[in-house]
């Protein structure tokens, strides 16, 4: 960007009746000493002018947008869209999204065009396009420093302490506290970094002194029975805390091994197949799980809840009139009246699964279908009377059939045996506490309508609202607290069978069950959004709503 002016910015300053001569000399005087500090950032520091007046006159000299920074304006979470490292090294601050826009405020444009780049491209990737201000120097450090106290603060008494047991015990016992579902402990070249996923986001917690590091992995191997010499990948279990029963995954990285721990309860309830999101009614969910003869496939990426959602569907089946066997790996919830089988290491999924159709079985849940030969098996279960439930990963519930015929299934296995695909995401919800109401902006009743238009629905948003996630101490300052799932279901139809048993492509597929009831996930997505469980922002976070209008 070239940025032209006749004048220096402090006599423009001065022109527009923002400051006097006399406040030029003193911020001069400011910058002899501060040389690395800019006119409008000295002004600023020094009290001689409204700070918010002032870099609005800054914005109008140099031709862009300006900002002075208050708690108010920030009205997502900033880590959100990018890590604090960053925000340090670039000078920028994310605050605020809407209809596919983030606008982020840089301490310097002038000279940070590179720096603007780099994060405009990383914003595209996040399916958003970047609207730039330009703030003073002084104000964003301030809230990068407050941002940064409020991450680590939790964390003062890990530091503290001189005992690597009590490290260890405490950062486990603050990640339960926090809901963590996994916890990552990371070798970094001067320190170690400890990061919490909690609703499916990782933020960063701590810095643990790199002088540490020895002894916190001696400590981890120890209480996960895991070989303290080897230093190659090693997989170990904790279960000296009650009710739960910690998974550990080691591998060595350039800086030493870094650990996951996976934080499953052993006791947790077992979450309603609605209360989880379920969008249609008990008639309509009874139609799509309680078959026979046939395979219900529960299709999502890694981590968006598809063991969940088949518990749920299993607690809802279970009575005393069925042999439910199930196959894990490992069994992360225990449901009373189930007969659970964990696979044990090198034991494939589909040997199991031979030696339970000899266990008289109504019902079989297999964790996941990995390869041809368990594929086949579960088949094999569906087509000699048994319902089996399993899961699979791709990216809805149609693409299932691809999925299997690359496997190697044949078309009419597929026809035959798969009754119903069910696809899902997890999105955050908004925090109840701090949640912040507005009307829906005129360029997001555009996208849902056009998104409705599609599908031919009407969404009514006249007497609806939608949320700006905020932050408390409650949601961990990121303005959602859990998850709630969002679906699509695909019932094989007659017809539908008719087009796999003749090779039909997905589009054709796609196309035919468009023309019945399937509706595409992001249909349930912004019933969610318009329901204020979440917002179109976190859902665009999923599914990219702005790219695919």
């Amino acid at each position: 960007m070239n940025i032209k002016r006749r004048q220096p910015l402090g006599i423009e300053l001065v022109k527009k009746g923002i400051v006097t001569g006399e406040h030029i000399q003193k911020a001069l005087e400011y910058q002899e000493k501060n040389p690395n500090v800019k006119i409008g950032d000295a002004l600023a520091i020094l009290g001689l002018a409204n700070p918010e007046i002032l870099i609005k006159a800054v914005g109008e000299i140099l031709g862009e947008k300006s900002i002075y920074l208050k708690n108010s304006d920030i009205t997502i979470d900033i880590a959100e869209y990018l890590p604090l490292d960053l925000m340090k090294r670039y000078k920028a601050i994310p605050f605020q999204v809407e209809g596919g826009k983030i606008k982020v405020c840089f301490a310097d444009i002038r000279n940070n065009q590179v720096n603007i780049n780099n994060i405009r491209m990383l914003m595209l990737n996040k399916g958003l396009v970047m609207d730039e201000y330009i703030g003073f120097e002084s104000n964003v450090d301030e809230f990068l420093r407050r941002y940064e106290a409020q991450i680590s603060k939790n964390f003062d008494d890990l530091e503290k302490t001189d005992s690597v047991t009590d490290l260890v015990d405490n950062m486990i016992k603050f990640g339960i506290e926090k809901r963590a579902s996994d916890i990552h402990i990371e070798p970094q070249v001067d320190s170690v970094r400890v990061r919490f996923r909690i609703d499916g986001e990782l933020f960063t917690m701590a810095k643990i002194a790199k002088e540490k590091q020895a002894q916190m992995i001696g400590r981890l191997k120890a209480i996960s029975n895991m070989h303290q010499e080897k230093q190659d990948s090693q997989d170990g279990r904790i279960l000296i805390y009650d009710n739960y029963n910690i998974r550990v995954s080691s591998q060595k990285n350039i800086y030493g091994e870094k650990f996951v721990l996976r934080l499953l309860k052993k006791s947790s309830k077992i979450r309603d197949i609605f209360e989880l999101g379920f969008p249609y009614d008990e008639q309509t969910l009874n139609k799509a799980i309680n078959k026979r003869n046939s395979i219900t496939i529960m299709a999502a990426p890694t981590g968006e809840g598809k063991t969940t959602t088949l518990y749920s569907i299993l607690d809802y089946l279970n009575n005393e009139s069925l042999n439910i066997t199930t196959i894990e790996e490992p069994v992360e919830i225990r449901i009373p009246g189930l007969n659970q089988i964990e696979i044990e290491k090198n034991i494939r999924f589909a040997d199991s699964l031979r030696t339970i159709l000899r266990q008289d079985p109504d019902i079989i849940l297999v964790g996941e279908i990995r390869d041809k030969e368990t594929a086949e098996i579960a088949v094999q279960a569906g087509q000699t009377g048994h319902y089996v439930l399993s899961t699979i990963h791709t990216i809805d519930s149609i693409e299932v059939i691809t999925r299997l015929r690359k496997m190697g299934v044949s078309d009419y296995d597929i026809s035959s045996t798969v009754g119903t695909t069910i696809s899902q995401r997890l999105v955050r919800r908004m925090c109840p506490k701090c949640r912040r109401e507005r009307p829906f902006s005129s360029r997001e009743k555009e996208i849902i309508r056009n998104i409705g238009n599609k599908y031919g629905i009407n969404y009514d948003l006249e007497n609806n609202v939608t949320y700006d996630a905020i932050g408390c101490e409650y949601c961990n300052n990121s303005g959602y607290y859990e998850r709630i799932g969002i679906f699509e279901v695909l019932n094989i139809t007659d017809e539908i069978k008719d087009l796999i048993i003749h090779g039909a492509s997905t589009l054709e597929i796609r196309k035919k069950a468009l023309e019945g009831m399937y509706k595409p996930i992001i249909v349930d997505g912004i019933q969610k959004v318009i329901d204020g469980e979440t917002n179109l922002e976190e859902l665009n976070r999923k599914l990219l709503v702005y790219n695919n209008l």
